[in-house]
């Protein structure tokens, strides 16, 4: 099968925790072959079909050059047996064009994971409002006003932006409302931004657990993000240390729950992350971890991975 991954450019990967390729490896492990592109490699002309400018590229097992390529062609997105959109957020205006583009594929035939319009009806933040007897106090809002409000309540708070990755733009909040108002302006653009507002958590230093969902089922091992120093932020960009954990009865049943509904809509791999037992976030453009749960656990998460996306192609999930 040739597999298409549209991801970040192959030159920044960490291949020594990058999800994606681990995905490739056991892709190619299996006989599959790869080519990878941007987003901006996608390109549709009336007339013809989405296609894009594509690399074919063999993984050769070394270190730093641990890929060859082939010369680059333009290939429609049809002819490959799955597209697999990988590329890091920020989810912005152009990663929404993109998701139409590829719309636009899957009509002309194209196998598209995660679903195009799945990952643009599901913002990674603003996901969880579908499951608010899974989540802590929230707000999203715009008005400075709600937040003051939100922090008088609570007096312990956590905000972030609609559109960041890896921890970036997270600030806490105690009761001494220390720089509060500088944060909202920070966050809110004056009131042209919206912001996500979450009563703060204690439980996070026990860790922010990243629960990955293939297929509907939860992976039977967590990796449990857990902040260092005086660090808030459990994100392994923001220094968190990454801790591989048996899930639990009570996450398993929460992914579960969540899974089901979310598997049949299109998308084959979730991120979900929990604090306590509270879902913070739904990752649905390119959830990670796959390396150290395998590593730390033996749970060969990249193999599940690509025997839910071979089931996917044939037709028989």
């Amino acid at each position: 099968m040739n597999l298409l991954f549209i991801a970040d450019p192959l030159e920044h990967f960490k291949t020594y925790k990058d999800t994606t390729f681990s995905m490739m490896r056991e892709a190619q492990r299996r006989g599959h072959r790869i080519a990878a592109c941007g987003p901006q490699d996608v390109h549709w002309q009336s007339g013809g079909v989405v296609q894009a400018r594509v690399r074919p590229i063999q993984l050769t097992g070394r270190t730093p050059d641990w890929f060859a390529e082939e010369p680059a062609q333009d290939v429609a997105l049809k002819d490959f047996g799955a597209v697999l959109m990988r590329k890091d957020p920020p989810f912005d205006a152009e990663y929404i064009y993109a998701t139409h583009l590829l719309e636009q594929a899957e009509r002309e035939g194209a196998r598209v994971v995660n679903k195009p319009a799945a990952l643009r009806n599901h913002p990674e933040k603003l996901a969880i409002m579908e499951w608010p007897q899974f989540i802590g106090p929230t707000l999203v809002t715009r008005s400075s006003d709600e937040i003051r409000r939100f922090h008088a309540q609570h007096q312990d708070i956590i905000l972030k932006p609609l559109d960041g990755m890896g921890g970036m733009g997270i600030f806490r909040v105690k009761a001494d409302a220390l720089n509060l108002g500088s944060i909202i302006e920070t966050l809110n653009a004056g009131g042209a931004q919206t912001v996500m507002v979450q009563r703060f958590l204690p439980e996070i230093a026990a860790g922010d657990k990243r629960i990955l969902i293939i297929d509907g089922e939860p992976v039977p091992f967590v990796l449990a993000r857990i902040p260092q120093g005086s660090e808030v932020r459990g994100n392994l960009a923001a220094g968190g240390k990454g801790v591989a954990q048996p899930i639990t009865d009570s996450d398993r049943a929460t992914a579960a729950a969540i899974g089901r509904v979310l598997a049949p809509r299109g998308l084959l791999l979730i991120g979900l992350d929990i604090i306590g037992t509270h879902v913070t976030e739904i990752n649905v453009t390119s959830p990670t971890c796959f390396q150290e749960i395998h590593e730390q656990t033996g749970c060969d998460v990249p193999a599940l991975f690509v025997d839910a996306l071979e089931r996917r192609v044939a037709g028989r999930s």
